[in-house]
């Protein structure tokens, strides 16, 4: 009987430890948690997978069947909640991380130790890539993070790496569409014939550093779906060329920043010489207009004069002439006879 209560008390106590004490947890504000049951993910009703949640839409139509993961039950944050000892919770954190973009989470002496990511243009120069990856655990497809994939910042960051390096290799600077705009707003090298032999890939990346990282923030936008992991933003804020090479872009550089403003300056002043043209032109038609105005109004009055009888347009005449005998002071008038009497 003692031997019965001791096991009894035994288990009691044991119970009291491994279920209470070990079985109470809590998910702080920046974390979630899955369960498991008897290792087996909690999962929603109704078998329900990640393809029917927005996220797949960025997937690409064969790679959907890869990708299919179940929906599990999310635990928000609070708690105190209990567990029993046949399952686990697993906790993660949900918080926006921003780590290097080359960053090797498998060889730490990678890239350089992490400090420069390699990449090869099209032009074949071995550039040197830097800038930061921000990124946060997906809260809808917790399944991939958790069980899908075995080191899924390594899969994430590898996906990135290959996404970048495959557009650098193809990289180019985007054209405005034809029409588009005036010739002013136009680059000025656009106006020079050939001018286009002197561009460098490297060069229109550092000039279009904003349209590849907008490119980059699309293409990754099927790494939710996939690892489970959401990329926020990329940003490549360096793009450096071998040193062997950097003499001979700042010269290209030098000369096409000297061409540029001898178009700009020529430019300008040809559109200030059509402005004084389109000055001078407007000038001389006002004077025409205020020179014919008064010839005008003249032949107007005349003619509404000749409509209101021969009498009123002599009479009118008349009057006139008298106004010339009185500025002038020398009157010569024809006699019959043909001499002129003063």
């Amino acid at each position: 009987m003692a031997v019965l209560s001791g096991i009894i008390i035994g288990f009691l106590i044991w119970f009291f430890v491994r279920v209470i004490l070990f079985g109470i947890y809590t998910v702080d504000q920046n974390e979630r948690g899955v369960k498991t049951i008897f290792g087996r993910a909690d999962r929603l009703p109704g078998d329900k997978t990640t393809l029917d949640t927005p996220i797949a839409e960025f997937l690409a139509p064969e790679e959907r069947s890869r990708y299919a993961y179940p929906q599990v039950r999310v635990i928000p944050p609070g708690g105190p909640y209990l567990k029993w000892p046949w399952e686990r919770v697993y906790k993660v954190s949900i918080a926006t991380m921003t780590v290097n973009m080359a960053k090797d989470f498998e060889d730490a002496m990678a890239n350089d130790g992490g400090t420069r990511l390699e990449a090869v243009t099209k032009d074949q120069l071995n550039t040197g890539l830097t800038g930061q990856i921000r990124y946060r655990v997906s809260e809808s497809n917790l399944y991939a993070f958790l069980f899908g994939i075995k080191k899924p910042f390594v899969h994430v960051t590898g996906y990135f790496v290959s996404v970048l390096r495959q557009k650098i290799a193809s990289f180019e600077a985007r054209q405005p569409p034809p029409g588009a705009g005036d010739a002013a707003s136009q680059p000025a090298l656009a106006l020079v014939p050939g001018a286009e032999m002197i561009g460098v890939s490297i060069n229109d990346l550092r000039k279009n550093l904003r349209d590849l990282n907008e490119y980059m923030d699309q293409e990754c936008r099927s790494a939710q779906a996939r690892y489970g992991v959401q990329l926020e933003a990329s940003l490549i804020t360096g793009i450096d060329p071998p040193a062997e090479v950097e003499s001979a872009l700042a010269a290209i550089n030098t000369a096409h920043n000297q061409v540029s403003s001898d178009i700009s300056l020529a430019q300008a002043a040809a559109d200030q010489k059509i402005e004084q043209s389109k000055r001078a032109v407007e000038i001389e038609t006002l004077k025409a207009q205020a020179e014919i105005e008064p010839i005008r109004l003249l032949a107007l009055e005349l003619a509404r004069l000749y409509q209101d009888g021969g009498g009123v347009l002599q009479a009118y005449l008349r009057n006139v002439r008298l106004k010339l005998f009185d500025k002038v002071q020398d009157i010569y008038m024809a006699a019959q006879s043909g001499e002129a009497h003063s």
